[in-house]
């Protein structure tokens, strides 16, 4: 059996940080965002080992654990909170790449991390809605390890396309919005996606937060 997925990643046209709590807490927040034409992949194969084996095109790593031994460490940490997440005893072998560079400030992490719920989606057979896997993939993220920052990048990658999306306290609405084909391709014929190099998202919102 070989399992796939891919999420796409995500430009955000305005409300970026009002989705960082405390701000939606204490004010509410909301974002637009859309989802391009680039993807985070990954592949999910079962093996009949007791090693879970990561292998990551964009580090260049091949990384073989067993489930007692998912230390965060900073190597592959993201992937390894996903696992110990779904509490994963089994053999498996994940292939993982990503068709923009890590920190590009497409929300690339997060779309792999949701790129990886829906792999376990599927092969542990879970009725998740797209709100489960987005919250999943947050908590993944924000909980587990640590790491600062919203949710529209969780969001986006799961619902994909344009959105609208509401952020009060705990509760997060997603509104699609219905755009007319020709207005997105005139959209997507007048924007440029340049790469300026790896931007450290982290520390600018240790600072901000």
């Amino acid at each position: 059996m070989i399992i796939r997925s891919k999420a796409p990643l995500r430009i955000s046209f305005g409300g970026g940080g009002t989705d960082v709590s405390p701000y939606p807490e204490e004010r509410g927040g909301a974002v637009l965002s859309a989802t391009i034409d680039k993807y985070a992949y990954g592949t999910l194969i079962p093996s009949k080992s007791d090693r879970i084996v990561i292998k990551s095109l964009d580090y260049d790593i091949v990384a073989k654990y067993r489930a007692e031994d998912l230390i965060f460490n900073g190597e592959l940490d993201l992937v390894k909170a996903a696992i110990r997440k779904m509490r994963i005893k089994k053999g498996v072998d994940l292939f993982l790449h990503s068709d923009a560079p890590p920190g590009s400030g497409l929300g690339s992490s997060s779309t792999m991390v949701v790129a990886l719920v829906g792999l376990f989606k599927h092969w542990l057979k879970k009725p998740w809605t797209n709100y489960d896997v987005s919250e999943l993939a947050y908590k993944i993220e924000r909980t587990d390890l640590g790491i600062k920052g919203g949710k529209q990048d969780q969001y986006a990658a799961t619902f994909g396309g344009f959105n609208f999306i509401e952020f009060n306290g705990p509760t997060t609405i997603v509104n699609p919005l219905r755009i007319n084909r020709d207005i997105i391709n005139e959209l997507g014929y007048h924007l440029l996606l340049c790469y300026v190099g790896r931007r450290k998202s982290k520390s600018i919102l240790e600072k901000q937060i």
